[in-house]
């Protein structure tokens, strides 16, 4: 049974919940809503407030489109409705003082997603003793369009943003501003760490953990080409007026119109983040390399096969694998050692694990080797029941928050995942947000990784795998 929980913080009383020593606080304003004159432009201090302000419910989303077809069927979606989007999410023990931070960001693609999904609660982080805080953020084109003249990287302006409420307010919840790692998954992982690029906001963080997310920043034509192909469609200029006269739902619908008919092999572009003086001035790629702080690091070992459902990937011919190859550069020999690796493979899934490899894991293992600060990389093996799953992007979620009773977690992992991988997984996040370690040695010369297969109570620490691959691949930016 549940009981009031009160807090004040700068912008006035809140009143959350208590519940079995959790003290809980949702939809808390960390900005203010970007719409009407602040849609298109950095985020605002949020407005104060006089009277006590009830903190249990989570708030509005981001406007989104919803998953479509086979992703829709394993991966969960809200919508609340609603202008203010900008709010952030605290779960604490009732008794913390100074205790460790962390602060989620979620995935998505960029487009999607919500921190009021039931696969994020953080129960099971303050149980831990660690104060967890989750976010939204604008998404699509309200949060990653490049218009000629309005601020670029609205998206990862806002989580800036919100790091900085982070570092402001948390000591008022219980929490140590001087120990706040931040965590992301795919797309969350990716704003990690170009948070972790700027010297700003690596300033105020002790660690980083990115979970199966990208490490490149595109350049402004590049990563533009979604939002000049929208401007097109709806016969207004890329600028803020232009996009700022359309609509929120209009600017989906032209959205979805742009993607109808595009698969994981092709079609629209995607949402980016880009590199610009202001927001994002070097690759994460590149900043990681001198970032002072500890680092957690890696990916899933069939991240494809969220992306490519099954009769996609039955699809792929040596032909269109042999065009892939050419366009992104990808070494007949680095084709080779997938199919060694992966006896039996069909063509498809050797273009899908040379995709995984090339967008996810080459670019982790190069950051890895490079930096000098304590990094510690992973890889996520346990192969999911669901649709041959296997351990497919986004499957490590539930096991990183100890959620496997969730009912979303049936969706991606099955109706009887391991116990003991999840215990394993979250302690280690834990000890990593806690301590800087999470308890296997840092990936040095002797390429020593963490292996989550689910065989044993504990991960397997030892050589990383499949080295021959990654070491072929080549750098998107080359």
């Amino acid at each position: 049974m549940s009981q009031d929980a009160r807090t004040r913080i700068s912008s006035g009383e809140l009143i959350g919940r208590r519940s079995d020593g959790i003290d809980r606080y949702l939809g808390v304003p960390y900005a203010a809503p970007p719409f009407g004159g602040h849609r298109f432009r950095s985020p605002q201090p949020p407005e104060p407030w006089s009277a006590p302000r009830d903190a249990g419910e989570f708030g509005p989303t981001a406007p989104q489109l919803p998953y479509a077809g086979a992703t829709a069927e394993i991966l969960g979606s809200v919508r609340i409705d609603g202008d203010d989007i900008l709010t952030a999410n605290v779960w604490a023990p009732a008794d913390a003082s100074a205790a460790p931070v962390v602060l989620w960001i979620h995935g998505g693609a960029l487009e999607r997603g919500t921190a009021a999904l039931s696969m994020y609660d953080g129960t099971a982080f303050a149980r831990d003793g660690v104060v967890f805080v989750s976010v939204g953020y604008r998404l699509g084109s309200e949060g990653f369009s490049v218009l000629e003249d309005a601020p670029r990287n609205l998206g990862l302006q806002d989580v800036a943003a919100a790091l900085h409420w982070v570092r402001d307010e948390i000591a008022a919840f219980g929490g140590d501003p001087s120990r706040i790692t931040l965590m992301g998954e795919s797309a969350g992982g990716a704003l990690v760490a170009a948070l972790l690029s700027r010297p700003d906001t690596r300033a105020l963080v002790r660690g980083g953990i990115v979970q199966s997310g990208p490490l490149d920043a595109q350049t402004p034509q590049r990563g533009g080409r979604v939002t000049r192909q929208l401007a097109k469609r709806l016969g207004v200029a890329a600028t803020r007026e232009g996009f700022a006269s359309i609509a929120p739902d209009a600017l989906l619908e032209a959205r979805r119109a742009q993607s109808a008919g595009s698969s994981p092999l092709g079609g629209a572009p995607g949402f980016q983040l880009v590199q610009d003086p202001d927001s994002l001035p070097q690759s994460p790629h590149e900043a990681l390399v001198d970032g002072d702080v500890p680092v957690l690091i890696g990916a899933n070992t069939d991240e494809y096969r969220l992306w490519f459902p099954p009769d996609a990937l039955a699809a792929i011919r040596p032909s269109k694998l042999l065009l892939a190859r050419l366009a992104l550069r990808i070494p007949a020999a680095a084709a080779r050692a997938v199919r060694a690796d992966h006896p039996g493979a069909s063509t498809g899934e050797v273009f899908g694990q040379l995709a995984t490899d090339l967008l996810l894991r080459a670019p982790a293992t190069r950051v890895a080797r490079a930096r000098t600060a304590p990094t510690f990389l992973y890889e996520f093996s346990w192969p999911s029941p669901v649709r041959d799953l296997r351990a497919a992007h986004a499957l490590e979620i539930p096991f990183v928050f100890d959620r496997l009773h969730d009912p979303e977690s049936a969706k991606i992992a099955g109706a009887a995942p391991p116990q003991p991988l999840a215990t394993a997984m979250h302690d280690a996040w834990v000890r990593f947000i806690r301590d800087g370690d999470p308890g296997w040695p840092v990936f040095d010369a002797q390429r020593t990784a963490a292996l989550f297969d689910g065989a044993g109570d504990e991960p397997v620490i030892g050589p990383q795998r499949r080295t021959a691959v990654v070491d072929l691949l080549p750098s998107l930016r080359d």
